[in-house]
């Protein structure tokens, strides 16, 4: 039986992470040009990323453009990557894209112009550019996938840049070192292009303001250039706080993305706007609030109560800063302690992550996504003793049988440690 499009796409996984921008540009170059259609939005950042992104592309949409987002990894399907004015594109669309993006690549390698198949994610960001050129979007808003130098969506020219965060994660691909990794993210930041930066640590924010000089590129630091009172977290909600910006006083807004890290993604988002308006977009303050009162960002410290009325807190929690956000979150909002269902890749820091996160947990229950990539269950549980983890640890592969496990400890559980363990739980779950 031939091979599906979206087949031939989830088989270029095979391939695997390979940074170098040549068949990037080699395939936006044969779909002539596709990301010139629209401006742009570039967000990078070890975490927080993806929610500025979301916050971004909602303000955006309220202002009345139509818009793109392109986000990764999905959590439980491939049309996630690839919205449209705040929805996913159909199936019938996906296939299409993926069928054309196909023939692209053979007609380039026949003709010698591409020396091997594409990575899966060079493909998905191909795609994405051509996906919103069809749909006639105004502003795109694309989130690099990994490091920034590098990574398939640094052929983009946008209008504003973003760095949200520098925190160790992917050693293996972008150093080991904060200035290290921070040089691989700045990687991002364009001649005369305005950057916005999240908090940074001195050490990683010298080496982006040192690129940012280089670049003359106008640097935005979202804390310092923001009059911010945060009142807390509101029931059910993220933290009401109230901004001003040398641009304007925005007032209240009620964040809808939980956490107190959110405050400082919403922080970047606001100065990230208020440049793309800088450059000709029009962008008021209501639909600044409104953007980051309505998002969405399903996965992230996403509280979801099921028919029979037992409660799951989803979060992907996937690195040592995520974790701490995580535990920040669960200290101070959730009364008691929750039993936690934990499954991590193999290459992500597990030790840190549990040092974080057990003291939060009343038991652990280490269990595997669907992957090959995930670390085994029992080697996370090595991990635990051997941090000295004191709650109660229970080993079980089976992802059914470990939410089961935790349930019948408490009505209310918490999992984390993997955007694809999340995936995998809303789909068991039949949650959307």
């Amino acid at each position: 039986m031939p091979q599906s499009p979206i087949e031939y796409l989830f088989g270029l996984e095979q391939f695997g992470i390979k940074f170098g921008l040549e068949n990037i540009r080699t395939l936006v170059a044969a779909l002539d040009h596709p990301d010139r259609a629209y401006r742009v939005v570039h967000i990078a950042g070890t975490n927080g990323k993806g929610s500025v992104t979301a916050m971004v592309d909602a303000a955006v949409r309220a202002a009345g453009y139509r818009t793109g987002r392109y986000t990764s990894p999905h959590l439980m399907d491939l049309a996630e990557r690839f919205v449209i004015d705040g929805v996913p594109i159909d199936a019938q669309r996906l296939s299409r894209s993926a069928a054309h993006l196909r023939d692209v690549v053979s007609t380039l390698r026949d003709a010698g112009r591409l020396p091997g198949p594409p990575t899966f994610f060079e493909a998905t960001t191909a795609m994405a550019m051509t996906l919103f050129r069809e749909a006639g979007v105004d502003i795109a808003t694309f989130e690099v996938g990994l490091g920034g130098r590098l990574d398939a969506t640094n052929v983009l020219a946008p209008q504003v840049t973003a760095i949200t965060s520098i925190a160790h994660d992917h050693m293996q691909y972008l150093g080991t070192t904060l200035p290290e990794i921070a040089k691989e993210k700045a990687g991002i930041i364009k001649p005369g292009i305005p950057v916005v930066v999240g908090a940074l640590t001195p050490e990683a924010f010298a080496v982006v303001s040192g690129v940012a000089r280089e670049n003359a590129a106008p640097m935005h630091v979202a804390q310092a250039e923001s009059l911010l009172a945060d009142e807390g977290p509101e029931r059910g909600r993220g933290h009401r706080i109230r901004l001003r910006t040398m641009r304007r006083d925005y007032g209240a807004i009620s964040l809808a993305l939980a956490g107190a890290h959110q405050v400082d993604n919403a922080l970047v988002s606001v100065h990230v706007l208020e440049s793309l308006e800088a450059a000709g977009v029009s962008i008021s303050a209501e639909s600044v609030r409104h953007g980051l009162e309505t998002v969405r960002w399903p996965g992230r410290l996403d509280r979801r109560r099921l028919a029979d009325g037992r409660e799951v807190l989803l979060d992907a929690a996937h690195n040592p800063e995520g974790a701490q956000a995580l535990a920040a979150y669960m200290s101070s909002e959730i009364a008691e302690a929750l039993p936690l269902v934990f499954g991590a890749m193999k290459d992500k820091d597990v030790t840190e992550m549990l040092r974080t996160l057990a003291p939060c947990a009343r038991v652990l229950v280490f269990t595997r996504a669907d992957t090959p990539r995930a670390a085994e269950p029992a080697d996370l549980a090595n991990v635990a003793h051997e941090v000295g983890v004191t709650v109660p640890v229970v080993v079980e592969p089976d992802l059914a049988v470990a939410l089961e496990a935790a349930w019948r400890i408490a009505p209310r559980i918490a999992v984390a440690g993997s955007i694809f363990l999340l995936g995998d739980v809303m789909r068991h779950l039949r949650l959307s």
